[in-house]
C-alpha cells in the first residue's frame, strides 16, 4: 500500500480486521538527526528478531510503515528518515530501529514483564541453591516471598540468570543472616593426576574446593571433593589437569543436595 509521506492515517481504517490484534502491540522509538522514528510492532517478536530467531520483518512488525507518532497514526516523511538514516531503503531503516530503538512498554506489560522476570530469578535460585540444614531446595514461592521481604529490585534490562546470583550473593551475605538459609548446590568430583604434577598444583586446586572427602597420594593424587559448579572451570584450567592422563569426571552421585 502506497501512502502519501508526512500524512496522518487512521490505524483502525488501515488495518481492518487485524484491529483486534493491536492489544499486543508494542512501539520500538528511536530518535536520530533531532527528530523521532517509531514502528509499530508485537512485543515477543522484537526479543527474536534481535537474538537472530525471526529475520521476516512482516511477521515482526504490525504495520509495514516508519512513524513520527504510532498511537496518533502520524507517518514519518520519507525526506526526514532517508536524510538521517542515510538510505532510501525502508526495510533497511526499519532493521536499524529494530535493533537499536528503545521498546516501548505499557504499564500493564510492565508489571506482567517483570512479574514473570521475578519467577523466573526465583526458580534459577530454587535450582542452584539448597537449604543447608536439610540439604533440601527452596519451594519458588518461599524464595519469591524472600525476595519480597529483603526488599530485592528486579531489574527489567538485566537477564535474569545476572540477577538470580546476585541474590544469592545478598541471601549469603552477613546482613542477610537469619533471612533464608541458603548456599549453593555443591557438585561431587574426582580428580586424579600423576603424583609429581600435584606436588605443584595440589594446593591451589584445593582452593577452589569447598569440602576433600578422599584425598591420597601415591604414584598418582586421587581427591574426591565438593564444589561450587562455577569453580569447575577454574579447576579445569589447571596445565596438568589438560593432558590426557588426567580426568576430572562428576562421580555417580552427581550434585549433591
Amino acid at each position: 500500500m502506497n501512502k502519501q509521506p508526512g500524512t496522518q492515517i487512521n490505524l483502525h481504517k488501515l488495518i481492518g480486521i487485524r484491529l483486534r490484534r493491536l492489544t499486543n502491540v508494542s512501539i520500538v522509538r528511536m530518535k536520530k538527526g533531532g527528530k523521532r522514528f517509531e514502528i509499530a510492532c508485537y512485543q515477543n517478536k522484537v526479543s527474536e528478531f534481535r537474538s537472530g530467531v525471526e529475520t521476516d520483518l512482516s511477521e515482526v512488525l504490525q504495520i509495514e510503515q516508519i512513524f513520527t507518532n504510532v498511537p496518533k497514526g502520524q507517518v514519518a516523511k520519507r525526506d526526514d528518515w532517508t536524510k538521517c538514516f542515510q538510505t532510501d531503503d525502508m526495510d533497511k531503516v526499519i532493521e536499524e530501529i529494530l535493533r537499536k530503538g528503545e521498546l516501548q512498554i505499557n504499564n500493564l506489560e510492565r508489571t506482567h514483564q517483570l512479574s514473570s522476570l521475578s519467577r523466573e530469578i526465583a526458580t534459577l535460585v530454587s535450582e542452584m541453591t539448597v537449604d543447608p540444614n536439610t540439604n533440601r531446595k527452596h519451594t519458588v514461592g518461599m524464595i519469591e516471598k524472600t525476595m519480597s521481604e529483603i526488599g530485592f529490585s528486579v531489574k527489567a534490562d538485566k537477564p535474569a540468570k545476572a540477577q538470580a546470583l546476585e541474590l544469592i550473593k545478598k541471601l549469603t551475605s552477613e546482613e542477610s543472616e537469619g533471612t533464608l538459609p541458603i548456599r549453593r548446590s555443591r557438585m561431587r568430583i574426582r580428580i586424579t593426576m600423576p603424583g609429581k604434577d600435584a606436588k605443584r598444583v595440589k594446593e591451589n586446586i584445593l582452593k577452589e574446593v569447598e569440602e576433600v572427602e578422599e584425598d591420597d597420594m601415591g604414584m598418582e593424587w586421587e581427591a574426591v571433593s565438593l564444589i561450587v559448579p562455577r569453580n569447575l572451570e577454574q579447576i579445569a584450567k589447571r596445565k596438568p589437569l589438560r593432558s590426557r592422563r588426567c580426568a576430572y569426571p562428576p562421580l555417580k552421585e552427581g550434585y549433591r543436595a
